[in-house]
């Protein structure tokens, strides 16, 4: 080939949640003179992940956001930009509302079409209800099946086509080497952000309600109580921030909890915390535990997380519904004189290496690419 395929990838956007994150460790590592991602998205704003994209030789292309007013509109921009770019053969749909629409139009073009999964819930309430709607069609347009977790499957897609020779788990997988636990660079950042002699309890994710953020507030006040010199780092940001700080400075834990932001040294905080905390109401897979395994931290999630994210022995589960004096009892008695660990190998052999999932994901593409060359 003497131009790179390229694979059509289509996001909401490319900010660094989850699924964006997997899908930039898979486009950093893979051979970009063998496949190029270029990027839909549905939105005019700049992204993070925005400039990177550019860099790497990716292109974005933006679509108006599907409120269900403009499904006639919708269609039509779909229709447009296929007319317009007859070089795609494949379309990996991140999508999934309206992943029946887009995937739908572009099969009949003659591309490939991957839904992938990286949920097991929509939230609740009326939307939530529309979007399992509108997401339901997909089990029946996709050409392929791409998945996070077996839960994350089976939610979007239906328990019998995880036997179909159409299913693939992708794991997120993750550079484990930039994640190992490294004393010289944990004292450095705690030196960065005058935490020193904390304990430093770590969450990282997007501000929104699965991530649930109220109630590890609620666990580190009373973890706080007990523990004066304990400090709770929140990396990311999002649209509940605002409210987030609010309740940080009404209980008077202004002083104790460090906003990061969004951030692109996430690999480097992680050093710098002792507990990882992550209670969330649901989650495909919850890359950001991968990630602190490897760094050698301890994890206490929430079991709405499903079983292939306990990796190694740092994963400790609790129920979603215990209390938070159980939840910050379960903190307080791991942080009782835990020594690091470099769990490199484990995280290696549960195949969540991006190396191994970047050289599988190549071979796919470049096979449907060459089915796609021959039927067309």
């Amino acid at each position: 080939m003497s131009q790179p395929i390229r694979i059509l990838q289509v996001f909401a956007q490319m900010n660094r949640g989850g699924a964006e994150t997997m899908i930039m460790n898979l486009y950093q590592n893979i051979d970009r003179s063998k496949i190029q991602f270029d990027f839909i998205v549905h939105t005019d704003e700049k992204c993070a992940y925005d400039d990177e994209i550019l860099k790497l030789g990716g292109r974005i292309f933006r679509v108006p956001a599907y409120c269900g007013k403009n499904h006639f509109s919708y269609i039509k921009v779909w229709k447009k930009f296929f007319e317009e770019h007859n070089e795609f053969k494949i379309i990996h749909g991140h999508v999934r509302s309206t992943a029946s629409i887009y995937l739908k139009i572009a099969k009949k073009r003659g591309l490939t079409t991957i839904a992938h999964s990286h949920s097991t819930s929509s939230g609740k309430g009326l939307k939530a209800m529309y979007k399992d709607f509108l997401q339901y069609g997909i089990r029946y347009t996709a050409d392929y099946f791409f998945a996070c977790s077996k839960p994350a499957g089976e939610w979007l897609f239906g328990k019998e086509k995880l036997k179909k020779e159409n299913f693939f788990i992708l794991n997120n997988a993750i550079d484990i080497k930039k994640f190992i636990y490294n004393q010289e660079l944990r004292s450095r950042k705690r030196k960065e952000f005058n935490i020193e002699d904390r304990f430093v309890i770590g969450h990282i994710g997007n501000f929104t309600i699965p991530k649930n953020h109220n109630f590890i507030i609620d666990i580190f006040k009373l973890i706080h109580e007990i523990k004066p010199k304990t400090v709770l780092m929140l990396v990311g940001d999002g649209s509940l921030r605002p409210s987030i700080e609010r309740k940080i400075h009404s209980l008077g834990l202004m002083n104790h909890v460090i906003l990061t932001g969004v951030r692109t040294d996430i690999s480097e905080l992680l050093q710098a915390m002792d507990i990882f905390v992550f209670p969330s109401l649901y989650e495909g897979l919850g890359i950001a535990v991968i990630e602190a395994q490897a760094a050698g931290l301890p994890c206490i999630i929430s079991n709405k997380l499903p079983n292939e994210v306990m990796i190694t022995n740092l994963v400790k589960k609790l129920s979603i519904h215990d209390p938070v004096d159980r939840w910050s009892e379960e903190v307080l008695r791991v942080s009782n004189g835990y020594v690091r660990e470099n769990k490199f190998d484990e995280i290696f052999i549960a195949k969540y290496d991006v190396n191994d999932n970047v050289k599988w994901l190549e071979r796919f593409y470049i096979t449907q690419y060459g089915k796609s060359i021959i039927y067309s």
